[in-house]
């Protein structure tokens, strides 16, 4: 019987299997148990309880509002709101910007691939970390003061402060306005193919928006920041933390993805452009139409670990002062001295937020999977 099952291929595999995550618990089982044996007897608290306390420090700048007096738990919150908000931005933004980056290092024009060719290769062989303190010290130091602040377009003040541009004050008919729009024009993207003309689905989208306009009479304002005594008022200001971090981050990161894309297209064989142009397509189309979707099913795999690497990158935020979530933890250590709990709170986080990361780029790269006959 036992020989039987020792002879077994598939027994042997599980079996190994299971011993060595048998093991892995018992270890980690170990090392917790030793650790919280090890605290107590040294009289340092351990458990969540914290949370529940006021933070009683503030955060500098917060998408979320937070006051001093909020609760640790809230202030770990706060953190995350704001480390999502930066990785949300600089994995757009740098999508965007590699993606010129990548048609740029194509092009036929010596000097716009050479340009390109110039920035990728500087950029990604520079540390972060010395995008992120360049850019700060250049906000910090090189601008003005407010009174003297650069003017590059109406409404748009930059100064050592921070930069200010107009921003649009919505009110809650308005907010409703937009989230009904939204949903018709999800709706329209979803039927689109019902519709014989495109131009018919926009008619029925711009009277159901005159319709909705005139039902909820949203009101909508621009605000625009106007110097008042020592700094600006109104408008929307961006620290220079805040764009110091989106600087460095976007450019770092566009250098990466820029050659991602390009070597994508270039993977695409060059038939596939020949027959867009035998079918009289023009290169836009053909790029648009024919190429980038075949190139898609090579560049997403690697574009995932790029996303992923961005998320983990915005921890360097603490280097110019922008409160993301590693800061707050820092902080809240030294508050409370519960570091082992915290970190295991920070880890818990971004390993979170890099599955979900990872489902959702798994998710695409199967819509646009080629499917094969078996």
């Amino acid at each position: 019987m036992i020989s039987a099952l020792l002879d077994n291929r598939r027994f042997r595999s599980w079996g190994g299997q299971v011993l060595l995550l048998g093991g892995f618990a018992a270890l980690l089982a170990w090392l917790v148990s030793n650790t919280v044996a090890n605290l107590h007897a040294r009289g340092i608290r351990v458990g969540l309880d914290f949370l529940s306390r006021p933070a009683n420090f503030p955060i500098s700048e917060s998408v979320l509002p937070y006051d001093p007096s909020d609760t640790f738990l809230w202030a770990y919150v706060a953190g995350l709101g704001n480390t999502l908000t930066i990785s949300i931005l600089a994995i757009l933004l740098s999508t965007v910007l590699g993606l010129v980056v990548g048609l740029a290092r194509r092009s036929k024009h010596p000097l716009t691939s050479g340009v390109a060719g110039v920035f990728v290769t500087t950029m990604r062989n520079m540390p972060l970390i010395v995008h992120l303190l360049f850019w700060y010290a250049l906000a910090t130091i090189a601008l003005p003061a407010p009174r003297q602040a650069f003017n590059p377009l109406p409404g748009v003040f930059l100064s050592l402060r921070g930069f200010y541009i107009p921003s649009l004050q919505l009110d809650t008919a308005a907010v409703a306005f937009l989230c009904a729009m939204g949903g018709v024009l999800a709706l329209f993207a979803y039927f689109r193919r019902r519709f014989a003309r495109t131009w018919i689905g926009f008619a029925i989208a711009i009277v159901i928006a005159v319709a909705l306009a005139a039902v909820i009479r949203p009101s909508f304002e621009l605000d625009t920041p106007q110097m008042k005594g020592f700094n600006f008022t109104g408008g929307l200001r961006l620290s220079p933390e805040f764009a110091a971090l989106m600087l460095g981050l976007v450019i770092y990161t566009s250098a990466f993805i820029g050659e991602i894309i390009r070597g994508g297209i270039d993977a695409v064989p060059l038939g596939q452009w020949e027959a867009g142009r035998a079918i009289g397509l023009s290169e836009r189309h053909t790029l648009t139409k024919v190429v980038i979707p075949q190139a898609l099913r090579i560049i997403i795999r690697p574009m995932t670990s790029q996303y992923l690497s961005t998320v983990k990158n915005t921890t360097l935020a603490l280097a110019v002062g922008y409160p993301e979530l590693g800061l707050v933890v820092g902080t809240v250590i030294n508050q409370t001295g519960q570091a082992i709990e915290s970190i295991a709170l920070l880890l818990g986080i971004f390993l979170t937020i890099s599955i979900a990361v990872s489902l959702f780029m798994n998710w695409y790269n199967a819509r646009v999977a080629l499917v094969e006959a078996r």
